[in-house]
């Protein structure tokens, strides 16, 4: 702050800074003010006491008032985990109690938090541990037990309560994807947001549709304008009205980032309407990033915060100077400012965070029916200025429209076509419309690309082409949404017909990131941080200097055509996945197991589900798998049947087999209620249990059922011995499953005598290092194929593992190194064809 000072001291008195004197100053000062903000925030969370019980881990009880709403997630076996911001007001330990104004976060656990609102206060008891690092945080609550609550919600909450909880009531006529992302959308309630959906959209770049944002309040303040001015408002009450709809909307949408940032620049805009000002799209923006950092410090490190103002940004600055080279029109300066404020928001890509929406608020340029002073003098003759056609529908001033007035051009000459543009301009130039569309998400992307790299290490291919189709469903679906909340708490049945409408245009975001998600290439994989800015640096300066020159553009423009068939057509011909008659395939689902085996067209068997049901329906569709009639969950591990509902998402399923030997009786528990409420047959295979699908004939080899499983090492060696083992046959050779068997269970198989050999062996436990030798010898595959996470914690595949597997002549694939493995059929014997690598046929 001191250096700001000293330097805005200096320019004041130097003579030559005098041109920029007042613009070096003004900036200056903002800073040391946001400085000033962020200094007296870590200073009151760093220094108060809570903060050294914190670092002791001391125990207290705490009265706090929720922030926010409790955000519900599903941790291991399906327990639900709380998290929630929120203000300390007092604390008491032992030896004393306290009175403070803190920001904690609250980590619990149970039921009991899914109907507490914002502002409501209750007691808890808690264990204290300290903030992550870069959090302007005071403490961590880790809660135990149920919280006691003891205020209501406030008169305000209460009633935003009930509009989200009647929309997400309305909402349940819709199918299961529709009714999470419309209340996510509409009013940022994502409690039940289908995990699949929320993947698609994050990888296509329209996560920021996953939650409430700028996008949806621009288009309320819109409708509330139009609507004032169709009931003869004067300009005053409708500038208002918008007003009002904006807070009102920020209070029942939960004031996010991007809604911050939104609302304020739109209150901006709204005051500037009401006065008959001019308005200025950049000055909103900089006027709503200060204030919302010197009175939110916190924001500063968000990066939900960081890609809205960065996309805001890029629509003001970058989309109109596009739109019209699109359209090959010529600008004055007078119309590259006005342009910059004349756009919706339109959204692009992000990847993390409850909220990442990089959004821009509906800002007019145009002179309003009380500004009456003339137009610059190199500007009134202007025809087709970048307001034309949206300020006057919704401001109630007058400007000049794409196709009025007169225009004699950038060089004076008269006209020589009815809108005032020379032939040459005219001749492949795109609409206005189209050029609008192509040019706002393109300059969104392009500004949040350095974020995502920054935070993600991912450069997304298929963002724009994404939110160019799925915009046009986001005005519907968000007016038609929050109409059906209005309505919902006076008349259900309206709410639930008029949700129907919204429905199909979520519905078709859905469909779009669903497409988004299936192109070669969708997210090109990046260096993350300073080397990845670095890199993206230097490839915006190649192109730069190649799109400026009209040869080297080109070239540029053929090698990228190429790049694209090479992409789009050779490869998936080459290399296509699934390869051809393929019989297996080893999903590559992190560190758990998830199989599938083929048994016809269009159907598969499932063998284990993996810990995530994104990564398993992902494996299935690209294996184009709708009908699966037989799943087998070897043992009730969460790395192999947390990810089932997967396998459920839009696909018929006959019956799921699990082990005979109960093991785990909660999480046993859990997958039977599961299974029945889906109305799926639960079976138990003894062995001998023989099933012959499409090209495979399952035969199932363990557990007895009237045997105890070996303890082994503990109740997780018990649960691993009790997997169900199964061998398969084909017509060119055979695989064992043999789920996460250890040495106890592995000596049981082998003194049954019913261990057959196999061509194929999926190795028990993702390769641990509890193995009989004698086993692997029995079997005698010429394959192993391992399904293990990268990097994960348990030191899985155990090298002492890989070495007997290769003295024994078997060659090792693991789906950390190559992604999914196949097993395919290739002149009558089986192969391995690697998915990471799709270099071609191995023989075992």
């Amino acid at each position: 702050m001191l250096g700001a000072f000293g330097t805005a001291v200096l320019a004041y008195r130097h003579h030559r800074w005098r041109p920029w004197r007042n613009v070096i100053i003004a900036a200056l000062a903002c800073t040391a003010a946001a400085s000033a903000s962020v200094a007296t925030r870590v200073h009151a969370v760093t220094t108060a006491p809570i903060a050294d019980l914190a670092r002791h881990g001391a125990t207290i009880t705490a009265e706090i008032t929720l922030a926010d709403d409790p955000k519900i997630k599903l941790g291991r076996f399906h327990q639900e985990q709380v998290v929630v911001h929120a203000t300390l007001d007092t604390y008491r330990t032992p030896h004393r109690r306290e009175a403070v104004s803190l920001p904690v976060l609250v980590l619990a656990h149970g039921p009991e938090w899914r109907p507490l609102l914002p502002s409501q206060r209750v007691q808890v008891a808690a264990r204290l541990a300290e903030p992550t690092p870069g959090e302007l945080t005071a403490a961590v609550l880790l809660v135990r037990g149920s919280p006691q609550v003891l205020t209501s919600p406030s008169r305000l909450q209460a009633i935003a309560g009930t509009l989200r909880a009647g929309l997400r009531t309305a909402t349940d006529v819709l199918p299961p994807d529709q009714r999470g992302l419309l209340p996510g959308l509409v009013v940022g309630d994502v409690s039940r947001m289908d995990p699949q959906v929320s993947a698609d959209l994050k990888e296509s770049g329209l996560n920021h549709l996953n939650a409430v944002s700028g996008t949806n309040l621009s288009i309320v303040a819109g409708a509330a304008l139009a609507l004032s001015r169709v009931a003869g408002l004067p300009l005053a009450l409708r500038a208002g009205l918008a007003a009002v709809a904006m807070i009102g909307f920020a209070v029942v949408a939960r004031p996010s980032p991007s809604v911050l940032r939104a609302l304020l620049m739109g209150l901006v805009a709204a005051i500037a309407l009401g006065t008959g000002r001019p308005k200025d799209g950049m000055a909103a923006l900089s006027a709503a990033v200060l204030l919302l950092i010197l009175f939110s410090p916190d924001l500063a490190i968000s990066y939900g915060f960081a890609l809205s103002v960065c996309a805001t940004a890029g629509i003001l600055l970058l989309a109109p100077r596009w739109r019209d080279r699109l359209t090959h029109h010529p600008r004055t300066t007078a119309d590259t400012r006005a342009a910059a404020t004349s756009h919706a928001d339109t959204r692009p890509a992000a990847t993390s965070e409850a909220d990442t929406s990089p959004t821009v608020t509906t800002l007019y340029t145009c002179t309003s029916q009380s500004d009456t002073r003339p137009p610059p003098a190199h500007t009134r003759d202007s025809a087709s200025g970048p307001s034309g056609g949206w300020c006057s529908g919704l401001s109630g001033g007058s400007c000049s429209g794409p196709s009025g007035g007169s225009s004699s051009g950038p060089s004076g000459g008269p006209p020589s076509g009815p809108s005032g543009e020379a032939p040459s301009t005219r001749r492949g130039r795109l609409p206005r419309w189209v050029a609008e569309a192509v040019a706002v998400p393109a300059a969104a992307q392009v500004a949040v690309t350095p974020i995502l790299v920054l935070m993600a290490g991912q450069v997304s291919l298929a963002a724009i082409p994404a939110n160019l189709l799925a915009g046009p469903a986001v005005a519907p679906a968000t007016l038609l949404g929050f109409a059906a909340a209005l309505v919902a708490p006076f008349w259900p049945e309206a709410a639930r017909i008029i949700v129907i409408p919204a429905g199909y245009a979520v519905g078709w975001i859905i469909m779009v990131a669903r497409w988004a998600v299936n192109l070669p290439l969708a997210t090109l994989p990046w260096p993350g941080g300073i080397p990845g800015l670095a890199l993206l640096a230097l490839a915006a300066v190649a192109v730069t200097l190649l799109v400026k020159r009209r040869a080297w553009r080109a070239v540029a423009l053929a090698v990228a055509a190429g790049v694209l068939v090479a992409v789009l057509v050779v490869r998936p011909v080459v290399a296509p996945w699934p390869p051809r008659a393929w019989l297996m395939v080893v999903c590559d689902v992190g560190q758990g197991d998830g199989l599938v085996l083929a048994a016809g067209p269009g159907r598969g068997v499932v063998v284990d589900t993996g810990p995530d049901p994104v990564t398993m329906d992902r494996c299935l569709r690209r294996l184009d798998i709708t009908d699966v009639p037989l799943v087998i969950l070897t043992h009730p591990h969460a790395d192999h049947i947390d990810g089932l509902s997967g396998v459920l998402r839009g696909r018929r399923v006959g019956a799921v087999v699990v082990s005979p030997q109960r093991t785990l009786d909660n999480q046993a528990s859990r997958l039977t209620a599961d299974l029945a409420r889906q109305r799926i047959p639960q079976w138990t295979a003894p062995p001998g249990t023989h099933w012959r699908l499409g090209p495979s004939e399952l035969t199932v080899l363990a557990p007895e059922p009237t045997r105890d499983p070996p303890t082994g090492q503990g109740e997780g060696s018990a649960a691993n011995n009790s997997s169900v083992v199964v061998h398969v046959r084909w017509r060119a050779g055979s695989a064992l499953l043999s789920g996460d068997i250890e040495t106890e269970a592995q000596d049981a198989l082998l003194r049954g005598g019913m261990l057959p050999p196999a061509d194929i062996l999926k190795v028990p436990h993702h390769g641990s290092p509890r193995q009989d030798p004698a086993f692997f010898g029995a079997v005698s595959a010429r394959a192993a194929l391992i399904s293990v996470g990268e990097g994960n914690d348990y030191g899985h595949p155990a090298q002492p593992t890989l070495s007997l597997l290769r003295r024994l002549g078997a060659r090792v694939y693991r789906t950390d190194r190559s992604g999914d493995l196949a097993v395919v059929e290739r002149e009558g014997r089986l192969a391995i064809v690697t998915r990471g690598s799709q270099g071609g046929d191995r023989p075992p």
